[in-house]
């Protein structure tokens, strides 16, 4: 299986919801005065260029004085959601529509399938295994049970070779920082063993399950925090029964402290493979170590691929062939096969070619190559022999995303999710010897996907560019142009966009609403071409081809400015914060989620040095040059009308630090010159999205949605 861009900001989907109801539209609630802000005299000099940052200490969280600040912003939005009618509305239906038994994609495991399974409203979802699909289930972890409010989760893990020991990992507050521990199968006893400091790793088993390989950073001087950078990644091998200070160091790349490096170990247990990676750049390379002798020193380690020209993504191996993923020569992704001892270029075989749609995912599952594409951000499912013969497309539901692509070499099956902008998300089960496909899990939703309709229409951007645009409503909307719209995008890390369902969605649509999704560039829904069109000193592109969208849905009357909102998270966070600055005539609503708002420092917290490749630094003249042009942060202006605007960050988020927010929300608050509230929201005992429990999301998404469905007149 690929396994690309661990560092990937998360393009947390915010599909929200909304319901019945009447505000008086014509006054906004009152609201006690924002918090001022203390202003320094701080200027930096960029090249010559003068730049302001009077709100440099809200960087540091944990001083009395930014924390007293946050406060008062919480107490602000908190307010507002009080005189909100829709607040407690969107609460008790969004539990309600959460309600429901979600299923995970199977995971065929040492003769056991393991997979997720939450009954309904449960903070995180436990982790069961059966012998037979269907069949009796047996639990193996609840991560409810590892803290009492539901902020711990599960992260990684892996069940040894022979059956008898599980690896997982834990991800606490939202943290990126993970600890790793191990349970004894058969009886459910938790081993000694304990790691700390692992951040974007793998875990895997050597066969002889006599212990796993793992990525670390090393153990930060001043403990988890958001200014200290995390350098020098390296894989280490973890024998059961010792302590982490006895690992052995196994991979490190200390000519280069950038480097990131995660584990693997190939399906027949002969390989250590591990992609080399830098940050979220898109060149990567791939080393390996042969492991007939157990635990390969450093020296063992060797170089297929290096690094830096072109991105070689590992699929799996027959033998000693081993089957790659790249773009070299190829912008929409072509996999090749080579030889480790012929590893030379000129013996590099072309299995399949690189076509007009670009590769998204690739199984290497019973000998065949799975291989899922993009055909205008839809997916296509098609099966190719080892040698490269095509055997004919898996047959998909219908409009949608199939992802989650699970089996190993030697099986005879797979197993994938698909979902669509009105199907729920389903596991199916394809028999590689009869050909036959089958449902093994749909959930049952309140929603009848049958009374709504998903449409694709495409937008031009202002240099030309095709945009395509995916719009869901109830198939009795009429577009007048009068219709709360929701517009939601990425853009960025050649992550691709592709159709979901929303469950906190369902009421959006019942009560005539609309919610968009553009396919901007800074993905890969269209190859590397497309993500290079929106990255570095192309980034403007991105926010262009949003703003076609917009104006795309109100020329076709389903919406207009007055009843139109955007929404992005993290990178899409960015999004937002230009749609602020750039475009606030466009937007009567904008919710920015974890943003990157601050483009001049962002590299200087965390791993924020890692999306360098992405956006450019502003250490460089030129890459300042066009990064203090957008820089939300840097591109506020006093006396302009900005549309309502909701920031949310996270206390605990060391991906995107919630500097960015809290220095935007102290920038934009004093410059508003219009009636419409900058509100700031702050959770706690929550990061950048990922392991968040539903309790945390059900509030998050109601306050959220109050928000629009007040700000957009929805009836």
């Amino acid at each position: 299986m690929t396994t690309r861009y661990p560092l990937i900001m998360a393009a947390a989907v915010l599909a929200t919801a909304a319901f019945a109801g009447k505000p008086d539209m014509k006054t906004e609630p009152k609201l006690p005065p924002a918090p001022v802000a203390r202003q320094d005299n701080v200027v930096d000099d960029y090249h010559g260029t003068k730049v302001p940052d009077p709100y440099r200490w809200l960087e540091d969280p944990d001083s009395t004085e930014t924390q007293a600040w946050v406060a008062g912003q919480n107490a602000r939005a908190k307010a507002y959601l009080a005189a909100n009618p829709f607040y407690k509305k969107f609460q008790t239906r969004l539990k309600k529509v959460w309600n429901y038994e979600r299923v995970g994609t199977p995971q065929k495991e040492a003769g056991y399938y393991y997979f997720t399974r939450t009954t309904g409203l449960e903070n995180q979802a436990p982790l069961y295994r059966s012998k037979t699909l269907g069949g009796k289930r047996e639990l193996v972890l609840d991560p409810n049970k590892l803290s009492k409010d539901g902020t711990v989760a599960l992260g990684e893990w892996a069940v040894s070779h022979d059956g008898r020991y599980f690896a997982y990992t834990t991800e606490a507050s939202g943290s990126d920082w993970n600890e790793a521990y191990v349970l004894e199968l058969a009886t459910g006893k938790k081993l000694p063993d304990h790691l700390e400091w692992l951040k974007f790793t793998g875990l895997a088993w050597l066969h002889d399950g006599s212990g796993f390989f793992y990525a670390r950073y090393p153990k930060p001087e001043k403990g988890r925090n958001f200014t200290e950078a995390n350098y020098n990644h390296a894989i280490y091998f973890h024998k059961l029964g010792t302590t982490q200070a006895e690992d052995k160091l196994v991979y490190a790349r200390p000519d280069n402290k950038e480097l990131g490096l995660t584990p693997d170990v190939t399906d027949d247990g002969k390989f250590l493979v591990t992609p080399i990676w830098l940050g979220t750049d898109t060149k990567s390379g791939i080393a390996y170590a042969e492991l007939s002798k157990g635990v390969p020193s450093t020296t063992a380690v060797r170089t297929l691929v290096e690094r830096g020209e072109s991105d070689y993504n590992f699929i799996g191996n027959i033998g000693r062939t081993f089957y790659v993923l790249t773009d070299n020569k190829a912008p929409n992704m072509r996999i090749i096969a080579i030889d480790i001892d012929k590893p030379q270029r000129e013996n590099w075989k072309e299995i399949v070619p690189e076509g007009a749609d670009a590769i998204d995912e690739v199984g290497l599952i019973g000998g065949q190559l799975i291989v899922g594409t993009l055909h205008d951000a839809a997916a296509r499912l098609t099966r190719y022999a080892a040698d490269g013969r095509s055997l004919g497309q898996v047959p998909l539901p219908g409009l949608g995303a199939a992802s989650g692509l699970t089996g190993k070499t030697d099986d005879t099956e797979f197993f994938f999710d698909f979902t669509s902008f009105t199907e729920p998300w389903s596991v199916f089960r394809f028999d590689l010897k009869t050909d036959a496909m089958e449902t093994v899990f749909r959930p049952k939703v309140e929603f009848k996907s049958e009374d709504y309709v998903t449409t694709q229409v495409f937008a031009r951007s202002k240099d030309g560019t095709r945009v395509p645009v995916f719009v869901t409503h109830r198939k009795d909307m009429k577009l007048d142009g009068s219709n709360p719209t929701r517009l939601y995008a990425y853009g960025g890390y050649r992550a691709n966009t592709t159709p979901f369902f929303s469950t906190s969605g369902i009421a959006w649509y019942e009560n005539g609403g609309a919610f968009a999704v553009a396919i901007i560039r800074g993905g890969g829904e269209y190859g590397e071409k497309w993500h290079r069109g929106g990255s570095l000193d192309n980034k403007q592109n991105c926010f262009n081809d949003f703003y076609a969208a917009a104006e795309k849905l109100i020329a076709d009357g389903y919406t207009s400015s007055a009843h139109l909102s955007a929404e992005g998270a993290s990178n899409g966070g960015l999004l937002m914060g230009a749609c602020i600055t750039q475009r606030p005539d466009l937007f009567r609503a904008i919710w920015a989620d974890v943003g990157v708002h601050d483009m001049l420092r962002y590299h200087k917290f965390t791993i924020g040095w890692a999306w360098k490749v992405e956006y450019g630094c502003s250490d460089d003249p030129a890459q300042f040059a066009y990064l203090i042009k957008y820089s939300p942060l840097h591109n506020v202006k006093t006396g302009i009308k900005y549309p309502a605007v909701l920031i949310t960050t996270a206390d605990h988020d060391d991906r995107v630090v919630p500097a960015h927010s809290y220095k935007f929300a102290a920038t934009l608050q004093p410059a508003q010159a219009g009636e419409y509230p900058i509100l700031l929201k702050v959770d706690t005992k929550a990061g950048h999205g990922g392991g968040k429990p539903t309790a945390k999301i059900i509030e998050e998404r109601a306050a959220a949605l109050a928000f629009l469905a007040q700000e957009l007149g929805m009836k």
